[in-house]
């Protein structure tokens, strides 16, 4: 599973020009499940995310959790995060999960974040065409990957 983790002020999805979710004071996740990712990789990457201290305390430092500035979270599935370019210059998805693997993954990974930071995670449509605008906070921005855990 990879993640591109962004700290926002805002962020929100819009599908056939509707808006379906947005958030205000938060995470923006951008989430890549790949063929061989499981339960452990969901696990994993949901414990790491809800413990990031990236989020100022009163001193200016950043040394706060999601949680803990009660914070929002929305959750967008993004394929192409799993793109090879290793050859040529076309990515290859070869990697990514197909829908019956990615979908049941996806939403574990959605309720244990919900659970993890004690309040309902907002989300894209899996699938669909989706434009996601943001205003990232910082900027902050980390990159996960459960199979180089850095």
């Amino acid at each position: 599973m990879r993640a591109v983790i962004q700290r926002v002020s805002s962020a929100s999805v819009t599908i056939d020009g509707t808006v379906k979710s947005s958030i205000s004071h938060g995470l923006l996740i951008l989430l890549g499940i790949g063929r061989e990712d499981g339960p452990e990789d969901t696990d994993w990457l949901v414990r790491k995310i809800a413990g990031l201290r990236i989020f100022n305390d009163a001193a200016g430092v950043m040394n706060r959790s999601v949680a803990e500035v009660e914070g929002e979270a929305l959750v967008v599935s993004q394929f192409t995060l799993m793109a090879s370019t290793k050859k040529g210059n076309r990515p290859s998805y070869v990697g990514a999960a197909g829908h019956e693997t990615a979908i049941p993954l996806y939403e574990q990974f959605c309720t244990a974040l919900s659970a993890a930071i004690g309040r309902r995670v907002e989300t894209g449509e899996f699938g669909a065409d989706m434009k996601v605008s943001l205003t990232n906070d910082g900027p902050v921005t980390i990159c996960m990957d459960t199979k180089n855990k850095e």
